[in-house]
């Protein structure tokens, strides 16, 4: 039998995470395309980006996404995955626009509203979510279901049957943010529970939960995603140097386990992606 090829997803970047936080956070789209080719060679098949502002914030910005991944596709073949939330009070449109210009595999659909960092809210409309799902149906973008807590799976089997959602799907499971599922092992077990049969897998914790989240993943069969986006230490007290390293250790953790480390073939494989980001 031959052992099961497991993905990591590296998120370079993020909303919230700043340079006073780790030094070593990607923010230009050059120091996050140099930083994606890095943790490609260690491992990574997939790349969740978000882009930032001259000051450092979170933003939509439809032509950062542009030039960040023709700068990634320069280097390798990895999957490209955008967010769709990466502004709190950003416009619709602004959520959308780069999804038809790049055309990623992958993108972010976030399945219901909810606090966020108990200061703001994390809005995502019905309607909202309607013509995301129809938008990446359009583009032929994959979603990747990013869940927070067990209402947005019920969320994701109602747009299924809307045929907003197209199955199998794909589910992110983002533990630890403030205002959500806390990052627990039985809350995973949990969630897991609920998935459609068929559906394909990942989980992430934040913060301090990082690893046992990620070593419960891979002994339940799911997928991994590692970065500074989720989590800028080493260990405790200790930053991490880089993305690589935080998607090498993910790999070791794979191997040990007896897994296989997906390459970005097998992860289009896995996830049912028919085409190839040929964004230039």
């Amino acid at each position: 039998m031959s052992a099961k090829k497991t993905i990591i997803t590296v998120a370079p970047t993020g909303a919230v995470p700043k340079k006073k936080d780790n030094s070593n956070i990607p923010m230009t789209p050059q120091e996050i395309a140099n930083d994606v080719y890095e943790c490609y060679k260690v491992g990574a098949s997939i790349c969740h980006l978000h882009m930032r502002d001259d000051e450092g914030n979170g933003k939509m910005d439809k032509e950062r996404f542009e030039e960040t991944v023709r700068l990634i596709k320069a280097k390798c073949d990895i999957i490209i995955n955008c967010t769709t939330s990466g502004e709190i009070g950003a416009s619709d449109e602004a959520r959308q626009a780069h999804l038809r210009s790049i055309r990623p595999e992958l993108a972010s659909y976030d399945c219901g509203t909810m606090n966020w960092m108990h200061n703001s809210i994390f809005e995502n409309h019905p309607k909202f979510l309607e013509e995301l799902g129809k938008t990446m149906q359009e583009c032929d973008v994959k979603p990747e279901i990013e869940i927070f807590d067990a209402g947005m799976i019920y969320n994701s089997m109602y747009y299924v049957k809307k045929e907003v959602l197209k199955t199998p799907c794909h589910y992110q499971f983002v533990l630890g943010a403030a205002g959500g599922s806390t990052a627990t092992i039985e809350n995973l077990v949990y969630l897991k529970g609920l998935l459609p049969e068929g559906s394909t897998w990942g989980a992430l914790g934040i913060g301090k939960q990082h690893v046992p989240i990620m070593l419960a993943t891979v002994a339940m069969g799911g997928h991994l995603r590692v970065g500074m986006e989720d989590n800028v230490m080493w260990s405790a007290g200790v930053l991490a140097d880089s993305n690589a390293q935080l998607v090498k250790r993910a790999a070791d953790i794979i191997r040990i386990a007896g897994n296989e480390v997906a390459t970005p073939a097998d992860a289009r494989e896995i996830l049912g992606l028919n085409r190839v980001c040929d964004f230039k």
